[in-house]
């Protein structure tokens, strides 16, 4: 199994309507995708700013691909990702997952 992290911020104002979006692109884009195994939402308030961790657990690269394109590596955004985030990350990371319960 691969771990899939991306990382995003914006304003503590802007976080709870920024969950609701995510919850209604992302999450469910990567919900619906197959061979995915799980999407994880979490934040960490810090000052003004709030940073969103999205942790999703996929079967195989190929089913990275699915969601993401053939370049696993590259964030993948959505329209209004702008109006929300103070900047685009480019890349996400990936990790071996060696221990699951």
């Amino acid at each position: 199994m691969i771990a899939r992290t991306w990382h995003g911020v914006t304003q503590v104002s802007k976080a709870d309507e920024y969950l609701d979006y995510l919850k209604r692109t992302g999450v469910a884009e990567y919900k619906k995708t197959e061979g995915n195994r799980g999407v994880y939402v979490l934040q960490r308030v810090d000052g003004d700013q709030a940073h969103f961790l999205l942790l999703t657990l996929w079967e195989s690269e190929d089913a990275i691909k699915r969601f993401a394109g053939s370049e696993i590596e590259k964030a993948k955004y959505y329209p209004e990702d702008e109006k929300f985030l103070l900047e685009l990350e480019p890349n996400v990371t990936h990790y071996e997952v060696l221990v699951q319960p």
